[in-house]
């Protein structure tokens, strides 16, 4: 690997300046940028480092970019987002490159040549997986890999072009990396959470391999993480709309999917601390889902009529815990559903993509949760695939639910269903956050947690 430096705003403040029109334009098209809707108004250079030297036929940079947009009303201030960028430079792109194209640079050190997003290009790919195998440390720059694992030389690499919040590559059929598009600095339980299953022995949850980090003016920042690639896997979104199309029963895979979210639940408990919510700790979980149900309620006119009755689901559980009833806490998944599942081709399932909701703040992502929360957004996406089927299954989404809850009771020995006043709260909560989302990005999907929201207005809390 050559020789590299790394570069600061101070040092190169042509860099940036270079780049900074064609982000604007090339930034906010991305499937992973989170400021849709806003104008970006200019960048700020968190750090930047060389990977390759650019001066050759082929250069690369490594940037950490902050973009800056006007706040919309009410938000706190923000100093801007934080994205990862993997920028290649060419004195002009072949063909099978030209879905990668940022732009042509007119000005500062890059001018004359062409800039593109370089996971696209399998030299610039190949470079970043030679760092994590050599343990390198270029810049901030800090490639890591777990003791005892190995990774191989001569893996072909290719982007995963699949829409996705983040970015993957897969080297062969090996490994799969994923860089993280929006970094924010602390414990990214992305990492965390896999690799605390992994030394736990928890074989449902790909174990880390590597991982690339940032140590920057005192903070760390999780950039990516490399784990085995999961050959042949099927996602369970993919394989329960294939079931369904086909009249196929899916509840011998609800019911073992059941079993592995109670065996990562498990597991979890066992490797990190678990709390007792109170009925302080659960007023406050009653009190948020209720201002959750009054802003929702306010930005859709839909949900209106139903949000007295709503309300309900969540004032019984602030009634249980007044009367000391109390639930354990721990840490967990944070955002499940079928999609972050994986199975095999012989049958086993896996749990991925531990980030939690993106949108959440890192440290409430990291807080011990009750586990139904994960259970519930799963019942939620049975409730989805059997909607969203060309063909719907009668009573489809109601047996898978059923198999699931049973399929976790086996494992962890509660049923999620003895317990229906927490579930019913955790239930409509989601499905709140789901008709803000679809009025928002996709109308047409608006019937979908509309149904179950007049189904849990019409339920007995108790």
């Amino acid at each position: 690997m050559a020789e590299t430096v790394t570069l600061s705003g101070k040092t190169s403040p042509g860099l940036l300046a270079s780049l900074d029109p064609l982000l604007r334009e090339w930034l906010p098209r991305q499937r992973w940028f989170a400021g849709k809707g806003r104008p970006v108004t200019g960048f700020s250079l968190v750090a930047a480092t060389e990977l390759l030297p650019a001066d050759g036929r082929l250069g690369l940079f490594h940037l950490l970019v902050r973009a800056h947009q006007p706040l919309t009303l009410g938000a706190e201030p923000h100093p801007g987002d934080c994205y990862q960028l993997l920028i290649g430079v060419r004195e002009a792109l072949p063909p099978r490159l030209a879905p990668a194209l940022i732009g042509h640079v007119d000005q500062g050190p890059l001018a004359g040549r062409t800039v593109y997003d370089a996971l696209y290009d399998a030299r610039p790919a190949e470079v970043l997986l030679e760092a994590l195998r050599t343990q390198a440390r270029i810049g901030g720059l800090r490639f890591e890999r777990e003791p005892g694992q190995e990774i191989r030389t001569g893996l072909v690499p290719r982007l995963v072009t699949a829409e996705q919040s983040n970015s993957s590559v897969v080297y062969g059929d090996t490994f799969i990396l994923k860089l993280l598009r929006r970094v924010v600095p602390g414990v990214n339980p992305d990492l965390e959470l896999p690799l605390a299953l992994a030394r736990e022995g928890c074989p449902r949850v790909p174990a880390p391999t590597a991982w690339l980090r940032a140590e920057l003016a005192g903070e760390s920042y999780v950039l990516g993480v490399l784990q085995p690639f999961l050959q042949g896997a099927t996602d369970g979104w993919e394989l329960a709309l294939r079931e369904l199309a086909k009249g196929e029963d899916f509840g011998a895979e609800a019911r073992a999917l059941g079993r592995a979210t109670a065996e990562v639940h498990t597991a979890l408990a066992r490797a990190l601390p678990t709390v007792t919510l109170g009925h302080t700790q659960l007023q406050l979980l009653a009190d948020g889902m209720i201002e959750r149900l009054d802003v929702a309620a306010q930005a859709v006119p839909a949900l209106r009529p139903y949000a007295p009755a709503l309300h309900s689901a969540f004032t019984a559980l602030a009634d249980l815990a007044s009367e000391g009833r109390t639930w354990t806490a721990q840490r967990i998944h944070g955002d499940l559903h079928l999609g972050q599942c994986l199975r095999s081709p012989a049958g086993q399932w896996w749990l991925i993509d531990f980030e939690g909701e993106p949108s959440k703040p890192l440290a409430e992502r990291r807080m011990p949760q009750p586990p139904v929360r994960d259970i519930a957004g799963m019942l939620r996406s049975f409730d989805y695939a059997a909607h969203s089927a060309v063909s719907q299954a009668q009573g489809w989404a109601e047996a898978c639910r059923a198999a699931y809850c049973s399929g976790y009771a086996e494992v962890s020995g509660r049923d999620p269903r003895t317990d229906p006043v927490l579930l019913r709260a955790y239930e409509t909560d989601k499905a709140i956050y789901e008709v803000v989302y679809e009025a928002r990005h996709r109308p047409d999907w608006l019937p979908v947690p509309m149904a179950a929201i007049e189904r849990y207005a019409a339920s007995d809390p108790h």
